[in-house]
């Protein structure tokens, strides 16, 4: 294992007060910062029918922020593949590789990103597709090589060009998939964090390498929420809190202000459910963030963390990419 890599995963959320327009102009400054920080890259989310996310177009929503940067590699962690014909997703990402040289990753992941009747409306009554996952899959990786160049279907711009694909998952099937076509695998254990060491086992142990990777590569995500002080990192992270919770009681928020104590507090079932889905969260300063993400990272085998950064404030959110940043570096050391 190399030294550990960093980078960060974006849904532009709208926070209280703003609007579309800021949650976007947000994303276009996490990637500026965390460019200027040597993150790796940043990947924006496929979701549908939610309100107070801005990451639905996600192709668009890279074009515009690699527009607004010059190196950081910019992808799609991920496109939901099911939503989309293969095809059009090889178009899309053959042009913003076309117009970006060497920056453009491609995550695809299997869930509809959203709830079953707007999956319904995306895949025009066909929930099918999501059995399809592997042959969409493959489908897409012979549109990229220059062996299509025989077919009668091609990808124009997408033909020939170098796109890496990563595998997206937060179950072990995922895992056996990622292994089996010898792709990168990136688990999302900011919110599903229940299989992570046992996909991880199953995704390295049967790993075959491929045209596009020779060994394993493994990227997790999760929640980090860094700051000058463990205590106000504590109080920062109540944000992240409210808003899962409003996920599990279907009474969604925009991005909200820290609270004193988490709205739920005091409501065993939600206190439960959001703990479960928020075990792989980081708070602290640097010392902490140094040592708890350098034990988690070690224990795994893990090449790279994703982090998420459900901060309200944006100087406070800034400042947050910074001090993991400085972490990083202690754990590479």
């Amino acid at each position: 294992m190399g030294l550990l890599k960093i980078s960060t995963l974006e849904l532009a959320n709208v926070v209280k007060g703003g609007t579309t327009l800021d949650a976007i102009n947000r994303s276009v400054e996490s990637a500026q910062v965390s460019e200027q920080l040597g993150y790796e890259r940043i990947w924006f989310a496929e979701h549908h029918n939610m309100e107070h996310i801005a990451s639905s177009a996600t192709s668009v929503l890279i074009g515009h922020v690699a527009g607004k940067t010059k190196s950081i590699r910019i992808g799609s962690g991920g496109i939901m593949l099911p939503n989309h014909a293969p095809l059009v997703i090889a178009e899309q990402f053959g042009t913003l590789e076309a117009m970006y040289p060497n920056r453009i990753d491609l995550g695809l992941g299997r869930a509809p990103g959203t709830d079953q009747l707007t999956a319904m409306a995306l895949r025009r009554n066909n929930l099918n597709t999501s059995f399809y996952f592997k042959d969409d899959v493959q489908a897409l990786q012979q549109y990229f090589h220059s062996d299509n160049a025989i077919s009668k279907v091609r990808a124009h711009p997408g033909e020939g060009l170098d796109i890496p694909i990563y595998i997206l998952g937060s179950s072990t099937d995922s895992a056996y998939l990622a292994a089996e076509l010898g792709l990168p695998y990136a688990f999302a254990a900011h919110f599903a964090p229940a299989m992570l060491e046992q996909a991880v086992q199953i995704y390295k142990t049967h790993f075959k390498p491929s045209e596009q990777l020779a060994e394993p590569y493994m990227i997790v995500c999760v929640n980090v929420v860094a700051a000058e002080t463990t205590e106000e990192a504590e109080v920062l992270a109540t944000s992240l809190f409210n808003m899962f919770a409003g996920i599990i009681t279907n009474v969604r928020r925009p991005l909200s202000p820290p609270t004193e104590k988490p709205i739920y507090h005091g409501i065993p079932e939600i206190e439960r459910a959001v703990d479960q889905m928020v075990s792989c969260t980081f708070m602290g300063d640097k010392a902490k963030i140094t040592e708890e993400l350098g034990t988690f990272a070690k224990t795994l085998g893990i090449d790279e963390i994703m982090t998420t950064n459900y901060i309200y404030d944006s100087s406070k959110r800034l400042k947050s990419f910074e001090i993991i940043a400085e972490a990083v570096q202690e754990i590479n050391k």
